[in-house]
């Protein structure tokens, strides 16, 4: 006990002469900071103590934000410059006790680098992940974050692709962990046709295409195409080097969805043309949106799910999506594809085995199209549609 008692004073005199900062500067009042001084005291002696337990440090942490919270909110309204000493300094020393006395609690991790994170403390937050990340790597939640981390926070897709490659070598039967591989690439592709949208590069290349047509008439004098940097030179020199490396991306296989493609067909490799996974790899990328690589993508998964498991519902509901998943409803062939999707539901709903499966499935589909608020006329028939499937 004695032992608890002088550990828990080592520590809260480390604090003492915050608090008479605090009251130096009248942030906190004398009552006030008696308060937190116990407080402190009480929570000290609680993670001292023998029995102590991942909850009492994550508590003593959040206490701790409050007041760093409170502190900042009166510095402000009271004016004063920054305080010499910092609350999330203190945050932190808290966190990383608990997590170093209980370093299988993934949780009591996980709520630390989320105030790391929210606290755009990015380079703690890199820190604590690769240490968590090196006591659990069997776990494919946390390289799955560690990847998002990497791209969300730090902008970095060479990174993040780094931690789903080695998670997988740590969770290779994870269908999470090659999903979520999938679905990083995808959206890598999304980000880069983006930006080519933005910088005009997919009008320039439709109004090229659109300038040979014309000009296989022999009667329309071609004019020598006219571009903003011949007109100034000087401007948009800095977005030269993204512009050439879009351009050179065009030609590689990546924008013709080879990584994704890729990696769908390592995952089928793994778990044995699982018809259910290979429907949840449709369904991711159909989520994007309509880019000019999908239709590969979706086809290529289609023609794999034909080749191995026909008969099965979730290759049926992947040959039912795909007319309609690479085009938008004010698409003037989105009716067309609609009538080709009707038809190969009418033909799977026939012949299926797993008749329920593929009705509720079919129901869902028929019922994201309505949401899109397609054409009235449109409307009429999928609600036609899903009435029959309900009855």
């Amino acid at each position: 006990m004695t032992a608890t008692a002088d550990k828990a004073r080592y520590f809260l005199e480390q604090s003492v002469p915050e608090l008479k900062e605090f009251e130096r500067k009248k942030i906190f009042s004398p009552e006030e900071i008696t308060s937190i001084a116990k407080k402190r005291s009480d929570f000290e002696h609680q993670i001292n103590a023998r029995g102590s337990s991942p909850t009492d440090y994550a508590q003593y942490a959040e206490f701790e934000i409050n007041v760093d919270l409170l502190r900042r909110k009166r510095v402000k309204r009271l004016g004063i410059r920054a305080t010499a000493h910092s609350g999330q300094r203190r945050i932190f020393f808290v966190f990383d006790r608990g997590v170093r006395k209980f370093p299988g609690d993934v949780k009591l991790w996980m709520q630390a680098i989320e105030y790391a994170r929210s606290q755009k403390a990015l380079k703690k937050g890199t820190q604590m992940l690769t240490n968590v990340l090196r006591l659990h790597p069997t776990k494919a939640e946390l390289w799955i974050y560690a990847a998002q981390y990497a791209l969300e926070e730090n902008g970095d897709m060479t990174e993040a692709r780094a931690y789903i490659q080695r998670g997988l070598r740590f969770c290779k039967n994870s269908k999470q962990m090659w999903l979520q591989d999938f679905r990083l690439e995808m959206s890598w592709i999304a980000k880069i046709v983006a930006r080519r949208r933005i910088l005009g590069m997919e009008k320039e290349k439709q109004k090229e295409e659109e300038t040979k047509i014309v000009g296989e008439d022999d009667n329309v004098m071609m004019l020598p195409k006219l571009t903003a940097q011949d007109i100034a030179p000087e401007e948009e020199q800095e977005d030269k080097v993204d512009v050439t490396a879009l351009e050179n991306l065009e030609a590689t296989p990546i924008m013709s969805g080879a990584i994704p493609i890729a990696v769908f067909d390592a995952a089928m490799t793994q778990f044995d043309h699982n018809p259910e996974l290979a429907r949840q790899f449709f369904e991711e990328a159909s989520a994007f949106g309509p880019l000019p690589m999908l239709g590969n993508i979706l086809a290529h998964v289609d023609t794999l799910l034909q080749q191995s498991t026909p008969g099965d519902w979730n290759a049926m509901a992947c040959n039912i999506a795909l007319p309609t998943s690479t085009i938008l409803p004010d698409d003037p062939e989105f009716p067309a594809a609609l009538r080709q999707s009707l038809s190969r539901m009418n033909q799977a709903l026939a012949r299926t085995e797993q008749r329920e499966a593929l009705v509720g499935w079919c129901r869902k589909y028929l019922e994201a199209l309505l949401q899109q608020d397609p054409d009235p006329a449109l409307q009429q028939v999928l609600q036609s549609r899903v009435q029959a499937l309900s009855g």
